[in-house]
């Protein structure tokens, strides 16, 4: 049985990718990242090294930047590509299944070593949960991100109540 596409990788690139579970699976266990808690205690799962996904898809020399789409509840991010090539990590799994909708499943994207929420680019707020599609581009994407501190709060308690 074919798993539905889990990712998909497009825009300003040679290869467009539309990836599955079993495709995420199937990188080499030296670009995988067994235990994401090692950079966030407060995460689990296993994922994928940004690099080796774009390695694939082979961004287009005058690709500038990475959105990060979240279709689920419409939450965009678009970031430096140089900034975020080696930090990120496409969390897709927790044990042998697939990312729970609990955990911001499907797929969560995380970084690294992000900054708190509004100091940088790559903010705690660019670790998107629900992520869909990675698209890259010349110029800056969709940024759908608190612009201050009450929209900030706003999202954060909203996040809360769906929670529950």
């Amino acid at each position: 049985m074919d798993r539905p596409t889990l990712l998909l990788i497009d825009g300003a690139v040679e290869h467009s990718l539309s990836l599955t579970f079993d495709d995420l699976a199937s990188v080499p266990e030296s670009d995988q990242v067994p235990d994401v808690s090692r950079y966030h205690p407060s995460r689990a799962g296993t994922g994928v090294m940004l690099e080796t996904l774009l390695e694939r898809a082979k961004p287009l020399p005058d690709a500038n930047y990475l959105t990060l789409h979240a279709d689920r509840d419409d939450f965009h991010v678009s970031i430096p590509l140089a900034l975020v090539r080696q930090e990120g990590i496409v969390v897709y799994r927790l044990g042998n299944t697939p990312l729970a909708t609990a955990q911001g499943g499907p797929i969560r994207f995380l970084i690294r070593d992000p900054t708190a929420c509004h100091t940088g680019e790559l903010d705690d707020c660019a670790n998107v949960k629900y992520l869909s599609r990675i698209e890259l581009t010349v110029r800056r994407g969709r940024d759908t991100r608190p612009a201050d501190e009450a929209a900030h709060a706003a999202l954060h308690a909203a996040e809360k109540d769906s929670a529950k």
